[in-house]
């Protein structure tokens, strides 16, 4: 299996909306005050436009297998991103693609010297949950910033001060 890793291009919105919306119906959580709902999963390559964001795609024989991106938290100090929309076709699961995906956002968050990586998932999300574990991250009980996911129930912080 040979994965390739790019930044997304406009033609890789519909493929990405769709696993990441069918993702969320696989795990029973498409439903109001998530990514599902946002307007902006269906055009991610305009949502990863800021100089201090980026979308990474995971692509194997001109095939999405998935993303993962980097972002600017609303509401939040400047020195907080977040990320956002890390999403692997089935397939395409517990293969490391995910683990590549989240090293090449955390060294695009520290090359734009952010201090902290903040995220919100589900409990239903565990393979998810694993491996932000294993990469560092810690949960907190408090939301950052103005996401607007206000369903999501498990938020977590990275420290990219000490890595």
């Amino acid at each position: 299996m040979t994965i390739s890793y790019r930044t997304i291009v406009s033609k890789d919105n519909e493929a990405l909306s769709r696993i990441i919306k069918d993702s969320l119906i696989e795990y029973n959580s498409a439903t109001a005050g998530t990514v599902f709902t946002d307007e902006s999963t269906n055009h991610l390559s305009t949502t990863f436009q800021s100089a201090r964001s980026c979308y990474f795609v995971a692509i194997e024989n001109k095939k999405i297998l998935g993303g993962a991106g980097i972002n600017v938290l609303p509401g939040a100090e400047d020195n907080v991103c977040e990320l956002q929309r890390m999403f692997l076709l089935p397939s395409a699961r517990n293969k490391g693609i995910g683990k590549q995906l989240m090293k090449l956002c955390l060294e695009f968050a520290k090359s734009k010297h952010y201090e902290w990586c903040y995220l919100e998932t589900f409990s239903a999300l565990k393979e998810a949950i694993q491996l932000y574990e294993k990469t560092g991250f810690k949960y907190i009980e408090h939301a950052m910033g103005s996401t607007g996911h206000f369903a999501c129930t498990i938020r977590m912080i990275y420290d990219l001060k000490e890595k």
